[in-house]
């Protein structure tokens, strides 16, 4: 099994990348539709960009690639230009599921899918990564590419499930990149962000 790569194992600079959204007249509550994301992930990923794919593992036969996501699970991952990587799943809550990243990713960290209601009572879709590029190559690569593939990836991944449990997004999908200090806390395998239940 491949190792598990935290940020603190990359170079250059610690990004925390935010895209989140308000769904426009949910029908799903957020444990509702952090289970639809986990039972059909690959999905919502647009496959122009990356391809997920569940990787069978030794749980009892009923578990099938088309069962949901849970702990430890991995998916594989074809990126353009940048081939076959895989992500494991750290931490599965009732309204979040966070990924964390393998030996030969491009960027060492994780990622937290989740919903929540706001003060409003509104839905929200939200997807944070904490990361660092694996190599300087990678970083490079990063520079001019693979930015604007990442937030198209993630913003059209939060889009998919607007328009699967509602009727797309309320003004308009919000991404956000800031740079996070090291002192921060991102060894651990929990979520980056932490949001409460129904």
């Amino acid at each position: 099994m491949k190792a598990l790569r935290s940020a603190s194992a990359g170079i250059g600079p610690l990004l925390q990348r935010d895209y989140w959204a308000v769904i426009k007249n949910s029908r799903l509550k957020p444990s509702e539709i952090m289970e639809l994301v986990c039972q059909r992930f690959p999905e919502f990923a647009p496959s122009e960009l990356t391809v997920f794919t569940k990787v069978a593992d030794e749980r009892p036969a009923e578990d099938s690639p088309e069962c949901p996501l849970e702990l430890n699970d991995v998916l594989d991952i074809q990126i353009p230009m940048a081939g076959q990587c895989a992500v494991r799943v750290l931490d599965r809550r009732p309204t979040s599921l966070t990924l964390g990243t393998l030996e030969g990713h491009p960027e060492c960290g994780k990622i937290t899918f989740g919903s929540y209601r706001n003060p409003r009572g509104e839905v929200i879709f939200h997807i944070r990564s904490r990361a660092r590029s694996s190599s300087r190559k990678h970083y490079l690569g990063f520079l001019t590419i693979g930015e604007p593939m990442q937030t198209n990836t993630w913003t059209e991944f939060v889009n998919r499930v607007a328009l699967s449990v509602g009727e797309g997004v309320v003004s308009g999908i919000h991404s956000e990149t800031s740079e996070v200090h090291d002192g921060t806390p991102e060894m651990d395998e929990g979520p980056t962000f932490l949001v409460q239940a129904d």
